[in-house]
């Protein structure tokens, strides 16, 4: 069973028998050849060594690829095709048509984005103006309600004013109403010798 790091097929061109070949001429030769209980694991291993770095941690081993950026482009170009750094242009040619549809789309675009900006700007002076007018109201509101306390407040004053005039002006009363008490016990009595 292969390792998930082993999974990497190699180039074109080359196959299982070219590998072990790879693997004994780099140095394996009988070394290589005891190893072998392993399989085919070891001879891939081995021949991945030289097509870039691989890493075992124990049964898992990882392989990263030499030049791997060349190899992807590789991999992408169609067959037949050169790669994209063998000297020809991999940019196609520019339509002119359309660049006149962009162009057409931008301008609408350009449009529209100015009909939004002064729908946007027509709304925020529609609600300045609402909350200007509500913060004037509710400065009205305070000012009168101000004005209102204040005039409660003297009117409260002068109740007080005025009851504590009546209180002083009211102490007459009680010695008033003990003479008037006075005066009718002996009323009472001038009455009772007239009978």
């Amino acid at each position: 069973m292969e390792e998930p790091g082993s999974a990497a097929a190699p180039p074109e061109g080359r196959d299982e028998r070219s590998l072990e070949a790879l693997s004994l001429a780099s140095g394996g030769g009988a070394a290589a050849a005891r190893q072998l209980p392993e399989g085919r694991r070891a001879t891939l291993a081995s021949a991945l060594e030289l097509e870039g770095t691989v890493l075992r941690e124990g049964r898992l081993t990882q392989f990263v690829a030499n030049n791997l950026e060349r190899r992807i482009r590789l991999s992408g170009a169609p067959r037949g095709e050169p790669p994209a750094g063998a000297g020809g242009s991999s940019i196609p040619a520019i339509d002119p048509g359309a660049l006149q549809d962009v162009v057409a789309l931008a301008g609408q675009v350009a449009a529209q984005v100015d009909e939004l900006l002064r729908n946007v700007h027509c709304g925020l002076q529609a609600l300045t103006a609402l909350s200007v007018g509500c913060i004037q109201t509710y400065r009205d509101g305070v000012e009168s309600l101000g004005e209102a306390a204040d005039l409660s407040i003297r009117a409260m004053y002068a109740l007080v004013a005025r009851c504590e005039e009546l209180d002083r002006a009211m102490q007459p009363v009680p010695a008033l109403a003990k003479r008037i008490r006075d005066m009718k016990g002996t009323l009472e009595r001038l009455e009772g010798l007239c009978k």
